[in-house]
């Protein structure tokens, strides 16, 4: 639920670049973190899932666990669940993909073994679409698919270096991303080349760029009051 998943939405207007690069669990870069406060970062992860996987996307699920302990979740045929478990800490999923398909032995000391009994409840909650459209935004990109995908993304990093740079408000990542999505329909590749997806890419930084540059754009900043 990243920075703001105990703030009402209605106060997400007044969000500031230092409110959304802090994050309550994890420790990571600024573009990361934006996204985490989002919940793009979950609605990417959903259309990978969908690749790597074969998973129809009305099987994938996205959902809010405070506590950032239980990272993935798969259900088997017999109803049964498999979860993967960890410490909120970017470094054990590298050194994971790094030694794979080994396990490494950890030092103690770096991360010390999970403690349940210390570690209390493991809580979960429903994403409110109202505070986090960026999950309609994905699965209807990855359900569009072919170029579609990659516009999706392109538009979110180029949003939310925006952001950073303080050229648009928090609220703006996701109107200037779905107008983005909208205006690539009629161009929709659905089996692209390099060349398609690169073009597109290209051509989704562009639009978002014009569009917040454009006077008809009207940025959804922060009140004096509030920063």
């Amino acid at each position: 639920g990243g920075a703001f998943r105990d703030r009402p939405v209605e106060t997400l207007k007044d969000v500031r670049v230092e409110d959304a690069i802090k994050h309550p669990n994890w420790s990571m870069g600024k573009k990361i973190t934006v996204d985490s406060a989002t919940l793009m970062n979950k609605g990417l992860e959903v259309i990978e899932a969908h690749y790597l996987y074969g998973i129809d996307y009305d099987n994938i699920e996205i959902v809010i666990h405070p506590q950032s302990i239980i990272h993935s979740m798969v259900e088997t045929a017999d109803s049964s669940v498999l979860a993967q478990l960890g410490w909120p800490d970017m470094r054990l999923p590298i050194l994971y993909t790094m030694s794979w398909p080994e396990r490494l032995n950890t030092s103690e000391d770096t991360w010390p073994r999970l403690d349940f009994i210390k570690m209390g409840d493991l809580t979960f909650k429903k994403p409110d679409n109202a505070k986090y459209p960026s999950m309609d935004l994905a699965y209807a990109a990855g359900r569009a698919g072919g170029t579609m995908t990659g516009v999706l993304s392109a538009a979110n990093e180029q949003a939310v270096e925006m952001f950073l740079n303080e050229e648009i408000g928090y609220l703006d990542i996701c109107k200037v991303i779905e107008a983005c999505c909208d205006k690539h329909q009629n161009e929709l590749i659905l089996k692209p080349s390099l060349d398609e997806i690169v073009h597109y890419d290209d051509w989704s930084r562009d639009f978002v760029r014009d569009l917040v540059h454009s006077s008809a754009f009207n940025p959804t900043l922060p009140t004096a009051a509030s920063v």
